[in-house]
């Protein structure tokens, strides 16, 4: 069995909005569930997030009547239509050009968390043995990181740290990355968008999703932890529960 539970909030600083979300149980041991940080302007961004995740849950509705046969390959498939759909609109509607989206997803089935994600929305592990960020962030200060000039303490603060160097709807194509993990029982699963991961750091998601009440209270206490501190992003998570 697999619960879920999942938060959207503008923060405290932005005007609008600009992140989406989409979360589905198909069947007791089925569950899919996707976030989306849109970019390019007022109204752009908005669209971004909006037509991807739209499309991204149109194109798994199959699973409402089959299993997912090829798990990775159905949301590698979700991505690509979403970009599709996205780019099309960036490059026919003036009020849009330039626009695009992160995309962070995942496909529980059973005990197996299948990943997809374009650009700094994260996936996260969480579980007896601590927490672990399941996908690598697409984005300038990672490979900085990667590559050693900074540390991940200077990242979380890095003057750069929101230029990510891939994104949904930026391009015809576009490469996603694909993980796959095994999940055990009391397992938490966690998808957001970098308005949460940097502002909380990784241990305090860790406490609150283990330690700091219900699980069903989780996504509003991260919520209300990211508010707390000025949110300055919009603020958006998914928490996945294996039972």
């Amino acid at each position: 069995m697999i619960n879920a539970w999942g938060v959207t909030d503008k923060g405290a600083v932005r005007q609008q909005n600009q992140d989406g979300f989409y979360f589905e149980q198909y069947g007791a041991d089925l569950t899919a569930g996707v976030v989306c940080d849109g970019m390019g302007g007022a109204l752009a961004g908005n669209i971004a997030s909006q037509l991807a995740v739209e499309t991204f849950a149109d194109q798994l509705d199959v699973l409402r009547d089959n299993p997912p046969g090829d798990p990775l390959a159905l949301l590698s498939g979700a991505s690509e239509a979403a970009n599709e759909v996205v780019f099309h609109r960036a490059c026919t509607d003036p009020g849009c050009k330039g626009m695009g989206t992160t995309m962070v997803a995942a496909l529980v089935w059973e005990k197996t968390a299948y990943l997809l994600n374009i650009g700094d929305s994260r996936a996260y592990h969480a579980g007896e043995g601590g927490i672990t960020k399941l996908t690598r962030d697409h984005s300038l200060v990672e490979d900085l990181v990667r590559r050693g000039d900074i540390s991940p303490e200077q990242a979380r603060t890095h003057p750069q740290k929101h230029l990510i160097t891939r994104a949904l709807g930026s391009e015809a194509r576009v490469r996603a990355d694909l993980y796959e993990t095994e999940l055990r029982l009391g397992d938490f699963l966690l998808l957001c968008s970098d308005g949460l991961s940097n502002i909380v750091t990784d241990q305090e998601l860790l406490y609150e999703i283990l330690h700091g009440g219900p699980p069903d209270t989780c996504c509003q206490r991260l919520l209300g932890i990211a508010l707390s501190r000025g949110a300055p992003d919009n603020v958006t998570a998914i928490l996945l529960e294996i039972l």
